[in-house]
């Protein structure tokens, strides 16, 4: 039975859970204006571009593309579709499927399931994708995915668990950081919060659904710890 309240906490698979995280942590901050991490930024910049096109297609609108930048930009051009779903659907979503992977984490079974799905989402965005930055991206994170595969089924190097945590974590931060930059200390004019308050019949203005949405990413980023525990007890 699983121990929602804790009380349990904290066993062996506990600890290195919550250790492997702060090291992840760490290692992201630190990292953080390098290089190193830009692959990765990319990703949550692809998920987030994703997030967009996958409220669209459930909204009944057409996607028409998707673009992801150098400078860790992107766009999503689509067509009809419900727009103040649409529009807060990036940042959020981009935290939720942090989130799902962090979970995913726990259990190695999981863990090959959401490196499939990225896998299939990254080959499909690689027939819609507008540029050869995101193409590019799309076919290197597939190889590096198949790697990482490989040396989990075939040889001792165990470590897709922690591929799949490091970019949930570094997905989740990122998130957070990006809602942040974007829509709380620069007021980018042509944010999705931006645009959001101009439809949005509710007196906020960007910088408050800035703040609303990244509470939001906040506690995603929370819940995935909690319940990451909780599967673990």
């Amino acid at each position: 039975m699983e121990d929602w309240e804790l009380q349990r906490c904290c066993n062996h698979d506990q600890v290195i859970y919550i250790a492997t995280i702060g090291a992840f942590i760490f290692v992201i901050l630190a990292l953080w204006r390098t290089p190193l991490l830009t692959p990765f930024k990319l990703i949550t910049v692809f998920l987030h571009e994703a997030s967009h096109a996958i409220a669209c297609k459930l909204t009944c609108g057409h996607v028409d593309g998707i673009k992801v930048h150098a400078d860790e930009g992107g766009v999503t051009q689509t067509r009809g579709g419900v727009y103040w779903v649409i529009l807060p659907a990036g940042y959020l979503g981009s935290s939720f499927w942090g989130m799902v992977l962090v979970l995913a984490s726990t259990n190695l079974v999981t863990a090959r399931i959401a490196a499939a799905c990225l896998a299939v989402a990254l080959l499909v965005v690689l027939f819609i994708a507008k540029n050869w930055l995101l193409r590019g991206l799309c076919i290197g994170f597939i190889i590096f995915l198949a790697i990482i595969w490989i040396l989990q089924e075939k040889t001792e190097v165990h470590i897709l668990r922690y591929v799949i945590l490091f970019i949930g974590v570094m997905n989740s931060l990122f998130s957070v950081y990006d809602i942040y930059d974007d829509l709380i200390s620069r007021r980018v004019n042509s944010s999705d919060a931006e645009k959001f308050a101009e439809i949005c019949p509710c007196p906020c203005n960007g910088m408050a659904w800035g703040v609303i949405w990244g509470f939001i990413s906040f506690i995603f980023l929370c819940a995935s710890v909690y319940l990451g525990l909780v599967i673990l007890s």
